[in-house]
């Protein structure tokens, strides 16, 4: 079976994944792939940062232990960013686990009057309360995505300097945001940022101008961008969107909740790797991976 349309067309890898004994999937929140097309899963099972090859052999994990994973950033230098939500950190490592960064105050949310108990974003504030995503760009800059208890976007500096911050709660007007969640930048420089809960993506130049909206998805989660451009969105209900850059959707699959192999229960993370094939990871009722290889 495949899936897709027209010059995007795919073929589930089925069982794409081998862990070894004692080893599970457990809400797969990030996907990363590197420039070898080395796979990496951020995951809440007892092996969060799980590493395989393209053809789903295991390779190794780390013995880190994270709060909360919730996303997985390789820059183009090849080091690895992390997202640990619920400690309130960025956290830069190298390709042989070395801590090189950390970004945030560990388990010290800023104040934006966020509780647990209402969950309301009452005003922006400072990182991080809840950080959702990264992106960086050729210069070492970072752009995080800070979501769930917060409703703004950061730009450091590749030094951990806080250059500008950008966004507040709500949803009528651009810069705008309900849950910022999934963040790339696309092959023009340009900055997209999942706007979950608002079901769009809004893009930005690199000082926080923007630029324009895209409307119709459906929770999206996450962003990443192709080798040729396209720009690919998981989305948390149930579905994954394929555009070129102006916006025309190219392909689309999903739309109902299911378990079944090739489709989705809850869309987190997305990559692409330098042959075009998807990984997509999720969460909730789904905790699995599923890869889909281009035709």
């Amino acid at each position: 079976m495949t899936y897709g349309s027209g010059a995007y067309t795919y073929e589930l890898a089925e069982g794409w994944g081998k862990l070894p004994e004692g080893y599970e999937f457990n809400q797969v929140a990030g996907v990363a792939v590197d420039k070898d097309d080395q796979v990496y899963l951020f995951n809440r099972s007892s092996h969060q940062l799980m590493v395989f090859d393209r053809e789903g052999n295991f390779i190794r994990s780390w013995n880190e232990k994270f709060t909360n994973p919730h996303s997985i950033h390789i820059g183009p230098d090849g080091n690895i960013f992390l997202a640990d939500r619920d400690a309130h950190v960025i956290l830069k490592y190298s390709p042989d686990e070395k801590l090189l960064l950390t970004l945030g105050t560990r388990d010290s949310p800023s104040d934006t009057g966020y509780t647990l108990e209402d969950r309301v974003v009452k005003r922006a504030a400072g990182p991080f309360n809840l950080p959702t995503g990264i992106a960086t760009n050729d210069e070492g800059d970072i752009f995080i995505a800070d979501g769930y208890g917060n409703a703004r976007v950061h730009k450091y500096s590749s030094t951990g300097a806080l250059i500008t911050s950008w966004g507040a709660p709500g949803s009528a007007n651009p810069v705008d945001f309900h849950l910022p969640h999934g963040i790339a930048l696309d092959n023009e420089g340009r900055l997209l940022v999942c706007d979950r809960e608002n079901h769009r993506i809004q893009a930005f130049d690199q000082e926080g101008e923007f630029l324009f909206m895209r409307r119709g998805f459906q929770q999206p989660t996450d962003v990443a961008v192709g080798p040729d451009g396209t720009i690919y969105v998981s989305e948390l209900q149930h579905r994954l969107t394929i555009m070129d850059g102006d916006g025309k959707i190219l392909a689309r699959w999903g739309d109902e909740s299911s378990h079944e192999p090739g489709q989705f229960v809850a869309p987190h993370g997305i990559a692409i790797d330098s042959h075009g094939d998807i990984y997509i990871g999720e969460v909730l009722q789904g905790q699995r991976i599923q890869k889909f290889i281009r035709q």
